[in-house]
């Protein structure tokens, strides 16, 4: 494992954080002994930053990490989670939020505190609520080190909020695909040119990047002789970034796991050739001529009033155009939004009340994409693929009972 040094706070970070949005799933909870096995093995690895939040799983993975770090691996680690600044509504918010996180995660302190996913509108709502007193106070009573924050908006609200306060670090989306979204690589030179550590989250798009790749990105990848896959072109591009401190990745899966601890042992930053990072650069313009709708799937949409899966809708939407695949997709659509596996989540449910457009941090104009999505799919073929769907997941049963 490498390691890079956070200037504001003088330590050495693993250059691969483990993301605890995506831990591994048993029945919709926590598969509580997969992941802490996952979660450990890393950790022997070298991996020491594993980063959290309130949210996550539905209020799940903080108490999951309270758990599964007991035994002295608590102390192993640099423990990063955020203020859900969303859900504060005044002041005394803020200590109870907190507190409750202390709590959840069974220590003391944090050693990384990040206010949750802020844009210049949220920043303004938090000075208003007097967010200094609180990050100010906490930090003097030693309950967290060091303070940053994480960032979903507009470049210029990045650099601002980066002024308004002596932040140690700060949280970022950034990938091949969003050079020029959210801080972007602006903001990234910002930050860093400003001293603070700089965490990288969505480094593969939520999987967009690895999963379900297009034909026509797998042949640019394979003209390189560099025999590496989709994730570790995208892992190595962001390393390649000398201002990166961290690159956080939402791992559930062994192989993958070690897949991306083989990488941090040896990706460095500027030593992608110029013949390689153009590589990259057609890679991205292909996808950007394929994608129909720039979900990562982070899910701040949800959930929905009226029962909509929206980033599975756009999951399964992105895929039909980003593959040949087209009739699968369409039946993938009403196995998985049909209430065949899960809860019924079509597009068509949607009551056009927009809450979750205020809340997408890509800015997405979800209810006019959820009519596309509508149309796309809920077709008359739809009441077919349910109707044969049905009769075949009922088949399964029996011959599952019969056993």
């Amino acid at each position: 494992m490498q390691y890079r040094k956070m200037k504001k706070t003088n330590e050495e970070l693993s250059i691969l954080g483990y993301g605890c949005m995506r831990l591994p799933e048993k029945n919709n909870k926590i598969d509580e002994e997969n992941a802490k096995k996952q979660l450990l093995h890393a950790i022997d690895k070298g991996v020491n930053y594993i980063d959290t939040a309130f949210p996550y799983h539905m209020g799940e993975s903080e108490p999951f990490l309270g758990r599964a770090l007991t035994g002295g691996f608590r102390q192993k680690v640099k423990l990063a989670t955020k203020l859900p600044q969303f859900l504060v509504k005044n002041r005394d918010d803020m200590d109870v939020f907190f507190n409750k996180q202390l709590r959840n995660l069974k220590t003391d302190y944090i050693d990384y505190y990040l206010i949750h996913s802020l844009d210049g509108p949220s920043w303004k709502k938090m000075k208003e609520f007097n967010i200094f007193d609180f990050m100010d106070k906490i930090k003097k009573t030693g309950k967290i080190k060091h303070i940053g924050f994480s960032f979903h908006g507009k470049s210029d609200d990045f650099k601002c909020i980066i002024d308004d306060y002596n932040w140690d670090f700060c949280q970022i989306q950034y990938n091949f695909l969003d050079e020029k979204n959210q801080a972007g690589k602006d903001g990234l030179k910002y930050a860093a040119a400003k001293d603070l550590g700089v965490v990288i989250m969505e480094p593969l798009r939520g999987g967009m990047l690895t999963n379900n790749i297009p034909e026509e990105v797998t042949k640019i990848w394979d003209k390189s002789d560099k025999k590496w896959s989709p994730a570790e072109w995208a892992l190595r591009w962001i390393w390649n970034h000398p201002e990166v401190t961290v690159v956080l990745s939402g791992m559930n899966n062994m192989e993958h796991i070690n897949e991306n601890l083989r990488i941090a042992k040896d990706a460095k930053a500027e030593t992608l050739m110029r013949n390689e990072l153009e590589l990259v650069n057609r890679v991205k313009d292909k996808y950007r001529e394929l994608m129909k709708v720039n979900c990562t799937g982070c899910r701040y949409c949800m959930p929905c009033p009226a029962g909509v899966n929206i980033p599975m809708c756009f999951e399964v939407f992105n895929n039909r155009y980003l593959t040949d695949k087209k009739f699968y997709y369409k039946v993938e659509y009403g196995i998985r939004m049909g209430g065949l596996v899960g809860e019924k989540g079509f597009a068509s449910k949607c009551i056009d009340c927009g809450k979750c457009e205020k809340h997408c941090p890509q800015h997405i104009e979800i209810r006019k994409e959820l009519n596309n999505v509508k149309k796309e799919f809920e077709n008359f073929a739809l009441k077919f693929i349910i109707f044969f769907g049905k009769i075949f997941m009922s088949g399964m049963r029996k011959k599952a009972l019969k056993k």
